[in-house]
């Protein structure tokens, strides 16, 4: 289908969304988390293995459009925190791996959006932060995916200062996986993906979806998940298949995946 604010491209094995309203500094303005949500949806529904979410312009993502909210009463505000929660949540809930592409500033939501993503890759220009603590609106939500990515600490002096931190203290956090001069950062994303990606896609997505289910539970009650959700899938043709291979010195051959 056609976007207005954003571009979706498939290559091979991966799709890329591209974040594409350059002129508003990739504000995420109702609209646009509206094509986001298609967008991944229809990445999550397809045959792609991986999926990249990048920008275009000069940086990654400003965050919420304030256009939407300066003059929006209190349910309009709701409902739009809702549409991004629901964005957030779907780009976790997808099975297919997502790599956020990080350029330039990622701020507010569109740092929400990097420490959402399951990987990230981050060019040396670019810069992390959740103004709103120097500002009159606090980063709530935002603050949700970056605490659980950064640690209390770390959370709330980016919450309190309202400070950009650079690539290398992103790194550093754990707000993103690595660090690369701007010139290798797309061939840096593509490695990653395609190390992401081995494997049997079926098993990946579950395991995937699994992670994000137990990692905020307490350690019993996660073990107890766990042992559950990796019992059932030892019934899977592709884990008798991936057993098999191994005990046959043979390379396996998955019902769809990358050897």
């Amino acid at each position: 289908m056609e976007f207005e604010h954003i571009l979706v491209d498939r290559s091979g094995e991966f799709a890329t969304v591209t974040m594409n309203r350059p002129q508003r500094r990739n504000a995420l303005s109702l609209a646009h988390m509206r094509e986001l949500i298609t967008a991944f949806r229809q990445i999550g529904d397809s045959d792609a293995l991986g999926a990249v979410l990048a920008g275009n312009g000069p940086v990654f993502s400003a965050g919420h459009d304030f256009a939407d909210v300066a003059d929006a009463d209190l349910p309009a505000v709701r409902s739009l925190l809702m549409t991004c929660t629901e964005l957030m949540d779907l780009i976790q809930q997808v099975p297919q791996p997502v790599v956020a592409r990080v350029h330039g500033l990622a701020t507010a939501a569109g740092c929400q959006l990097v420490a959402t993503a399951d990987l990230a890759v981050a060019s040396e220009d670019a810069g992390f932060a959740a103004p709103g603590g120097k500002g009159g609106w606090f980063c709530h939500t935002p603050m949700v995916a970056i605490a659980r990515n950064v640690g209390r600490k770390r959370a709330m002096e980016m919450a309190l200062s309202g400070d950009v931190i650079d690539a290398r203290t992103a790194l550093d956090w754990g707000l993103v996986n690595q660090v690369v001069p701007a010139g290798q950062l797309d061939s840096a994303v593509q490695d990653l993906l395609e190390r992401v990606t081995r494997g049997s896609a079926e098993s990946k997505g579950i395991g995937k979806q699994a992670l994000y289910a137990q990692i905020d539970l307490d350690q019993p009650k996660a073990y107890a998940y766990a042992v559950e959700v990796m019992a059932a899938t030892s019934q899977l043709p592709d884990a008798r298949e991936g057993m098999r291979a191994f005990l046959g010195k043979r390379k396996p051959q998955w019902r769809r995946g990358r050897p």
